[in-house]
């Protein structure tokens, strides 16, 4: 398991720290919430409210990995975005990948694994991960 500690630097601090519990991960994201509007794109890497800000969010991205572990996506999930994101229909993505709309249902329902020369075309097309496509 990953340690949550780690060693945040800039040009004044040098820090050790990590959040220890849930109570102390709310208080970290409460704070962050109130950094957010008075801190933007042209605020100074060494401003106070700046540096806080990155400290506390690299804390709170820490304590996700080993608390709040986000999965692969599974290959239905990264379709169907793909699907909203081009604006197209199961029928549209069955044209682009060159398939019938019976081959492209039974994958979305977990009856078929597409083969290796329709992992590449999905992979391809669709520009999803191979990794993902294939399940590894």
């Amino acid at each position: 398991m990953q340690s949550t500690t780690k060693l945040l630097t800039s040009k004044k601090y040098n820090i050790m720290a990590k959040l220890k519990n849930e109570k102390e991960y709310r208080a970290a994201l409460k704070r962050i919430d109130e950094l957010l509007p008075i801190t933007g794109d042209g605020t100074p890497a060494d401003d106070p409210n700046m540096l806080e800000l990155d400290i506390i969010s690299s804390l709170v991205e820490e304590y996700e990995l080993v608390h709040y572990p986000i999965g692969k996506p599974s290959l239905l999930e990264t379709i169907k975005l793909r699907m909203y994101e081009m604006g197209l229909t199961k029928q549209g993505i069955a044209e682009l990948l060159g398939i019938s709309d019976l081959s492209l249902n039974e994958i979305f329902l977990g009856k078929k694994e597409p083969s290796l020369s329709l992992a590449r075309t999905i992979s391809q097309k669709l520009n999803i991960e191979p990794s993902i496509v294939l399940g590894v």
